[in-house]
């Protein structure tokens, strides 16, 4: 299981014009991502885990000069806001996934309540599976419990099994017949030990001032194979989340990074960068960005204001 991270710089004239030159890039199956050069500043200098970990793994490819001084420049990205970024990200994230699986427990529940006469609107089977959760206000059960209904069906509708996003398209699945359901994306195990994961690197990084990205042997490789295998429980998982908060506090308190990334030194290779670029396509050097450059995307009108009368 190879993902791809990277990114890539535009052509000076892709900079211009109406149309919004891209900002990412994906692949249909999620695998690969590539980001835009400012772009990926940006989100470095939020400490966006996906990011950093591009910048910081061991089989790093520059296959440019720019990405090489983007490469040197990484350390200025990293700050002690990982501690939020990685650690409590992950946190609330194990909290949610915990709270979305004991929701998909019900599914089966739901289901059946569809096949009701009369048949209970949105708003009933919210206000039902509501008395289901245990944590949160009344009325941010009711909210939980209405938007995994909605995700319900827009994922069934995503894996073909329903034929329109909507509560109506739900409700025929019931009523038509049954059917075996896999566990959703956000609810497989490989989620859980990705969580825990990050929450382990940002202690470490912040405790030491290195990351440690590569989880190469010792019980905790052992536990989180366990994890992605789907043999230890979420709660199981989300407890040891929890018993790590401590410890994800106290690394912050005395980390040696800095608390702020260097903000003056990212905005000086965002220049650095855009200057040369323009030089290339100015001289009309070899290469996509000079001589080679692809054709920008022309601006194309879909609508026009008609004039007050």
């Amino acid at each position: 299981d190879t993902d791809t991270r990277g990114v890539f710089a535009l052509p000076t004239p892709w900079s211009f014009g109406l149309a919004d030159p891209p900002r990412d890039i994906r692949s249909d199956d999620g695998c690969q991502t590539y980001w835009e050069l400012s772009k990926a500043v940006q989100q470095g200098l939020r400490a966006d885990p996906n990011t950093l970990e591009m910048l910081f793994v061991t089989d790093v490819q520059i296959t440019d000069e720019v990405g090489g001084w983007l490469y040197e420049a990484r350390d200025a990205f990293v700050s002690r806001a990982i501690y939020g970024s990685f650690g409590r990200y992950a946190l609330s994230q194990l909290k949610r996934l915990g709270q979305s699986l004991r929701l998909a427990e019900h599914r089966e529940v739901v289901l059946e309540w569809l096949r009701e006469e009369p048949l209970p609107s949105l708003d009933d089977v919210a206000a039902r599976l509501a008395l289901r959760v245990t944590e949160g206000t009344p009325e941010e059960r009711v909210l939980r419990a209405k938007e995994y209904v909605k995700e319900l069906y827009r994922s069934l509708r995503d894996r073909g099994i329903v034929e329109a996003r909507d509560y109506g398209a739900l409700v025929k699945l019931a009523r038509d017949s049954g059917h075996a359901f896999e566990a959703p994306r956000t609810l497989r195990p490989k989620n859980a030990y990705n969580l825990l994961r990050l929450l382990r690197t940002a202690i470490d990084w912040l405790e030491t001032g290195t990351p440690q990205l590569r989880v190469a042997d010792g019980p905790f490789r052992d536990r989180l194979l366990a994890i992605k295998a789907g043999e230890v429980l979420l709660d199981d998982v989300l407890a040891e989340a929890n018993e790590l908060l401590p410890q994800l506090d106290e690394a912050r308190r005395r980390s040696p990074l800095p608390e702020k990334p260097d903000v003056a030194r990212a905005d000086a290779l965002l220049r650095r960068a855009g200057l040369d670029l323009a030089r290339r396509y100015v001289q009309g050097a070899a290469g996509p960005f000079g001589a080679d450059a692809p054709t920008p995307s022309a601006a194309v009108i879909t609508s026009v204001a008609a004039d007050d009368p």
